[in-house]
């Protein structure tokens, strides 16, 4: 979509994963490789970091393995080479290292800053007491919303492209924040957004206030308006993939509801180093159903349901519940989800919702007719999921 403020169509700016950052020299060259953040070498420097990172009250960030903390990242590097420090003249978040390879400036974006960073305090909207700790005050870029324009193109990116020289470029969006930013423009409040894919991430908006459980994976992010929301994760959609073997099936409605009667049941985890229910060990109750059959992957969609009744349980949800992403389609899921919360469960329509959210940004907070829709909210209210939300319950706390 064009900026309707500018006859000039804007460029926007990608996005990924808040735990990515990037060191900048002077010469805005590279003083250092991007770092893979699952990089196994930085647990090396894990005690002496946790010595330095603040409280999670204060950030609203919990401590993560290997450098899913930016700050986690940044710390190991300097340590393992002193001389970078000196020859980093800025930290950068990564989607907005591209904008500045596209426009010359340099920035951070608040909701990525405020994805697990370690290094901002949501509450407060500044940096965190890390940055201090760190002595790195003067090399973080400045902070900026996500629909900050940060400058037109770059001549030389004009003159390579072909694009207009005045294109502007907008300073970028995390992924989920990109997903859930429709919502908080047109939504009223409380709901919470459910955003599906390989992981499954809750994010709560003006529900009820809680203390949030860092030991749950519980986060607070920081939405595009630059405001805290309470948000939980777990690896739904890889759990999915581990436990159906890629033979996934759509059971009926009527089947459905007959597992609802007397299918087996899954307890939480597969993947046990996230999610609400960290190191347990996951298991069949009742029985094991056959890899491909629709006992199985009816069964495997309402332990995903009710582990992200949990999430949303933990971040103080109200209101409905809008599920994003390839699970929005799956109507066990959804089912049990409506059940377990007691709750509506609104179906996002489409699979753009962080494409749509992205282009959001260059529309000041307008949006357009038509560019969004999601259908009404459905409600479960069949007393046997209920009893079977219950009885999986029972069987976790046990």
């Amino acid at each position: 979509g064009a900026n309707p403020n500018s006859k000039h169509g804007p460029l926007f700016q990608g996005h990924t994963n808040g735990a990515s950052g990037v060191l900048l020299t002077e010469a805005s060259d590279l003083a250092a490789p991007v770092l893979d953040y699952e990089e196994e070498q930085i647990e090396e420097a894990k005690e002496a970091y946790d010595q330095l990172r603040p409280d999670f009250a204060e950030t609203g960030s919990p401590r993560l393995s290997g450098g899913l903390n930016l700050g986690a990242q940044v710390h190991w590097q300097f340590s393992r080479d002193p001389s970078l420090f000196e020859r980093t003249a800025t930290i950068m978040t990564y989607p907005q290292y591209w904008g500045h390879r596209l426009t010359g400036v340099r920035a951070c974006d608040l909701s990525s800053l405020g994805c697990h960073t370690d290094f901002w305090n949501p509450a407060e909207r500044r940096f965190s007491s890390l940055v201090d700790r760190m002595n790195i005050a003067e090399k973080l870029a400045p902070p900026l919303l996500a629909n900050a324009v940060l400058g037109p193109v770059l001549p030389t990116i004009a003159a390579q492209t072909g694009l207009d020289p005045a294109t502007p470029v907008y300073c970028g969006i995390h992924d989920s924040n990109a997903s859930l930013l429709p919502h908080v423009l047109t939504r009223q409040e409380p709901f919470s957004v459910v955003s599906t894919g390989t992981w499954i991430i809750v994010m709560s908006v003006r529900g009820q206030e809680v203390v949030l459980d860092a030991s749950r994976d519980t986060l607070i992010n920081v939405n595009a308006l630059g405001n805290p929301v309470p948000s939980a994760r777990f690896m739904g959609g890889r759990e999915f993939e581990l436990l159906s073997q890629g033979h996934g099936l759509e059971p009926s409605d009527a089947e459905i509801a007959q597992a609802a009667v007397s299918g087996p049941m899954f307890l939480p985890a597969v993947v046990q180093d996230s999610g609400p229910f960290p190191g347990h060990q996951g298991r069949w109750l009742d029985f094991d159903p056959e890899v491909g059959s629709i006992a199985r992957s009816a069964a495997i969609s309402f332990y995903l349901a009710l582990v992200s009744a949990q999430c949303l349980r933990l971040t103080g949800h109200q209101g409905d519940i809008v599920v994003e992403g390839p699970f929005s389609r799956n109507n066990a899921f959804c089912s049990m989800l409506s059940a377990a919360t007691s709750a509506g469960v609104v179906r996002a329509k489409g699979v753009t919702g962080t494409s749509q959210g992205a282009a959001l940004l260059a529309l000041d907070g307008r949006v357009p007719e038509g560019l969004y829709h999601s259908g009404p909210a459905v409600f479960e209210t069949r007393a046997a999921f209920k009893a079977y939300a219950e009885r999986w319950l029972r069987a976790v706390e046990r």
